[in-house]
């Protein structure tokens, strides 16, 4: 793993209250306190941000948030500016997420917007990529992500890369139960690694991380991780337990 620190990602999503979210975060400080060498983070909706934060407040695990907009403030209802999650706690933000492709609109030209804002901020990117089960079937998974790649990180130069992480997630694996093999998920990675090698340059390609997400589960976490290129996982539904979070964590 070229001395890649491992990023496991909790994607609560729409789930969970303020309360729920408080005692979910407080069992999990609990059950991972004695974990080292690991990132950990967990993205509660936004109501619970602050909540959240004050429960992992001086723990191991790090706050990070579903989505971002590109402007400072403004008139735009419902959206949320940098400046907020930073005052709520955040260290890391989740862009481009399949979800929000899908169901709001997002495009690789509204992707980069959202990570220029979340560099500019100091905050650490997560950029979401992957393909479709058409577009897996029909041989496109490459180009797919190609386009998302050049196209979300368009304009950025090396230096503005550092903290930013891949989450490749096959839009057929999430929520399905279906998960990509280790050999079609570690595949994918090192397609994606090369690239940024060829876009950037190699140093940055081998200190990048690159996480999977896709029905991840404490009984393929471990055979995930054995994979050169892996370097963590983004969890959506194991992650609302934080019993299973937790053996996730913990690769058992």
């Amino acid at each position: 793993m070229q001395n890649r620190v491992p990023l496991i990602a909790g994607n609560w999503k729409m789930y969970k209250n303020c309360f729920e979210a408080e005692h979910t975060a407080d069992e999990l400080v609990k059950l991972v306190s004695d974990v080292k060498n690991i990132d950990i983070m967990i993205a509660p909706s936004f109501t619970s941000l602050a909540l959240v934060n004050k429960k992992i407040s001086g723990s191991n695990i790090s706050l990070g948030a579903q989505n971002i907009f590109w402007e400072d403030e403004g008139a735009f209802t419902g959206e949320i500016s940098k400046n907020m999650l930073i005052s709520a706690g955040c260290t890391y933000v989740i862009i481009g997420h399949s979800e929000r492709r899908q169901y709001f609109n997002e495009t690789n030209k509204t992707v980069n917007k959202k990570i220029k804002t979340t560099l500019e901020s100091k905050l650490k990117p997560v950029l979401c990529i992957g393909e479709t089960e058409l577009e897996r079937e029909s041989k496109k998974t490459f180009s797919v992500l190609d386009k998302q790649i050049k196209d979300g990180l368009q304009d950025f130069t090396l230096e503005d890369l550092d903290s930013l992480s891949i989450a490749y997630e096959p839009v057929w694996a999430i929520g399905t139960g279906k998960t990509a093999t280790k050999e079609q998920a570690q595949e994918v990675h090192k397609f994606i690694r090369s690239l940024i090698s060829k876009e950037f340059n190699t140093e940055l390609a081998s200190s990048m991380r690159i996480i999977y997400g896709g029905s991840v589960k404490p009984d393929n976490i471990s055979e995930l991780m054995n994979m050169t290129d892996i370097d963590g996982a983004l969890v959506g539904g194991a992650s609302l337990k934080s019993k299973s979070f937790s053996k996730i964590i913990k690769f058992e």
